[in-house]
């Protein structure tokens, strides 16, 4: 691959958007990154496996998830072509992954040594401050997404789920982006939890629903 074709590439990414082809070229060589490719449902990181690169996805969709004694798959984050992933772990003492990460299509992801951070850190302040601000925002997210499931009932996720597609659709007929299924694992439930939870609202007449919409029946439902 040409310097020309990699600047191209790490550009998907805002981190890197100001980083010139000569700096690459003097960062950038054959024993510090590799380009890999994955096929859907393939695992990239196992739990507990050590991080030593911050990967870019070059292409596909790439999902961080955790797996229950009771079988409940959790999605914690997804990521697209763009998104950076381990630069949060890179530079830990304790730099394991938490959790498994699997490519959910058939995915290309770009590994890149911690050296190459490290000396653009050094050169470039505002690259610096970039990751410093990326480290910080990841933060509020990942405890968003605990305060979202922590303590929190099936039918409870459900109407904060509805509640928050009501307001972006602006429409009582939520449109699904998501099946089933992941709505599921981002809820950290089993597909027949959800199901379940779903059919016993259907039948008080708090919702309806198909393949592809849910229907809220009684908007008053979202302020309970």
């Amino acid at each position: 691959m040409s310097i020309k074709e990699l600047s191209e590439l790490i550009k998907l990414n805002p981190l890197f958007r100001n980083i010139t082809p000569e700096e690459i070229e003097q960062l950038f060589s054959s024993d510090n990154y590799r380009i890999d490719k994955y096929t859907k449902d393939s695992i990239i990181y196992f739990q507990n496996e050590k991080c030593s690169s911050l990967d870019m996805l070059l292409s596909g969709t790439v999902v961080v998830q955790s797996i229950n004694k009771d079988g409940n798959v959790l999605t914690i984050s997804e990521f697209a072509k763009g998104d950076i992933i381990g630069l949060n772990l890179l530079f830990s003492q304790k730099c394991n992954y938490p959790m498994t990460i699997i490519s959910k299509s058939d995915s290309i992801i770009l590994h890149m040594k911690k050296e190459i951070i490290i000396e653009l850190s050094m050169r470039k302040k505002d690259f610096l401050l970039m990751v410093l601000q990326y480290l910080s925002d990841r933060s509020v997210l990942l405890t968003d997404k605990i305060k979202l499931i922590s303590g929190k009932s099936i039918r409870q996720l459900i109407l904060d789920f509805l509640t928050y597609e009501y307001h972006i659709q602006g429409n009582s007929k939520i449109k699904l982006i998501k099946t089933k299924k992941e709505l599921a694992e981002k809820f950290g439930i089993q597909r027949t939890s959800l199901s379940r939870e779903l059919q016993k609202m259907r039948e008080e007449g708090m919702i309806d629903y198909d393949r592809d919409h849910i229907f809220i029946k009684d908007v008053a439902i979202l302020s309970k």
